[in-house]
């Protein structure tokens, strides 16, 4: 099964990330604004057994035709580093599969918008995230723990502390400690964004 394995950083800024990206020599891949849309049964045993379930669609800059995926995640994994099961497929017409899922028993629990800019650095993914509300965020996502120390490294973030809380379950506690009952967090403009 694949299996994704990242660390991600809390940071103040993603600039001086970004200035050290470029003098690593990493790609830029690009910008997007993200809605994710969090699934599980209405008795909550998927988050329960630590699992998500996911629609992802990405809007990209630039006005290109936005991108859809379905994505399972498995509880996870004991270790230094977030690693945990991932299943993911492209789809074609997000709103179809959110009535399948609805329709076999499962409920949007959260949406939430994300901003990320992306970067390709040797082996590493890294993504350099602004989720509304609980702050800004680096995850370096990677094939083994020593390709992911080796680009922590190499960004200057080797001493900085790994957060192992999901975005999700840090927007859903801020959904609870500031009365967001629709538990729909986007940004104001984000049409402006992507």
């Amino acid at each position: 099964m694949p299996c994704e394995t990242e660390a991600k950083l809390r940071v103040e800024s993603h600039e001086p990330v970004r200035e050290r990206l470029l003098a690593c020599g990493a790609v830029f891949e690009g910008r997007v604004l993200e809605t994710n849309r969090i699934f599980d049964r209405t008795d909550g045993s998927l988050r329960r057994r630590g699992c998500g379930l996911r629609i992802r669609t990405i809007a990209a800059e630039g006005g290109r035709e936005p991108q859809a995926t379905l994505t399972f995640k498995g509880p996870v994994r004991a270790g230094p580093f977030k690693s945990r099961e991932e299943l993911e497929t492209p789809i074609g017409d997000a709103e179809t599969v959110v009535n399948i899922l609805n329709a076999i028993g499962f409920v949007v629990i959260l949406t939430y918008q994300k901003r990320r800019e992306s970067w390709q650095l040797g082996e590493c993914r890294v993504e350099l995230d602004e989720p509304p509300h609980v702050g800004l965020f680096v995850e370096i996502e990677g094939p083994n723990e020593t390709a992911i120390r080796s680009a922590q490294a190499e960004l200057g973030l080797a001493g900085a502390s790994h957060v192992k809380a999901s975005y999700v379950r840090m927007l859903l506690a801020y959904c609870d400690e500031h009365d967001v009952t629709d538990r729909v967090l986007e940004w104001p403009d984000a049409s402006a964004t992507a």
